[in-house]
This record gives structure tokens, C-alpha cells and sequence, in this order.
């Protein structure tokens, strides 16, 4: 049974920064899309950045020069490191991975390439 675990939320003042953390397990085969999404209060969810098997990264354009993303295979663990954070980027974030059919279906606009989905790590971000 494929699970996907984020650790690494908490509580920052606005400029500050986080490191996410996902860790995955119960794979056969690593899976070639993985991504973060958010979810604010009141908000529908909105995908963050992906990253495919190729190292091929997107980012949503609100976080675009402030986060990254990045994945160790071998480890089977996905990142996202966020800097320069804004009250707006307070969410609760959820790892996500999946094998669309290419790299063009792997990007933050595109949760239905995602199958595996975690339970979130809490994003608080004060001003």
C-alpha cells in the first residue's frame, strides 16, 4: 500500500522559511510525477510545484522564485524548500505522486495526474 507522509510545517514569520518534507513508501516503481499542493481556509486546492523523473520542475507562478522542489529517488523522498514567505502561503500542503502518461501532464494545474495523495502538514505564516 502506497503512503505518503509530510513532516514539516510549523509556524513562521512572514519572510522566513521552511523546508517540507515527504516521505513515501510501498511503491514497486518510484512514481514519475510527484508534486505539492495547498489548501488554504475557505480556498479551493491549488497545486504549488511538481517535479518529474527527468528533474522537470513547474511552480505556480505565486511561488516561482521563492520555492523548490526537489526529489531523492533513492529515498524515496520528495522536498520543497520555501523561502521568503508570505502571510498568502499559510495552507495545509499535500504531497502527491502519480505516473501520468508524460511530462507535460506533470505540473501544478494537473492534480488528476496524481493517484497517491498524503494528509497534509499545516503551513502558518504570520505577518
Amino acid at each position: 500500500q502506497v503512503q505518503l507522509v509530510e513532516s514539516g510545517g510549523g509556524s513562521v514569520q512572514a519572510g522566513g522559511s521552511l523546508r517540507l518534507v515527504c516521505t513515501a513508501s510501498g511503491y514497486n516503481n518510484n512514481p514519475s510525477c510527484m508534486g505539492w499542493f495547498r489548501q488554504a481556509p475557505g480556498k479551493e486546492r491549488e497545486g504549488v510545484a511538481t517535479i518529474y523523473s527527468r528533474g522537470i520542475t513547474n511552480y505556480a507562478d505565486s511561488v516561482n522564485g521563492r520555492f523548490t522542489i526537489s526529489r531523492d529517488n533513492a529515498k524515496n523522498t520528495l522536498y520543497l524548500q520555501m523561502n521568503s514567505l508570505k502571510p498568502e502561503d499559510t495552507a495545509m500542503y499535500y504531497c502527491a505522486a502519480g505516473s501520468p502518461f508524460n511530462y507535460l501532464r506533470c505540473n501544478p494545474g494537473r492534480s488528476s495526474s496524481m493517484e497517491y495523495w498524503g494528509k497534509g502538514t499545516l503551513v502558518t505564516i504570520s505577518s
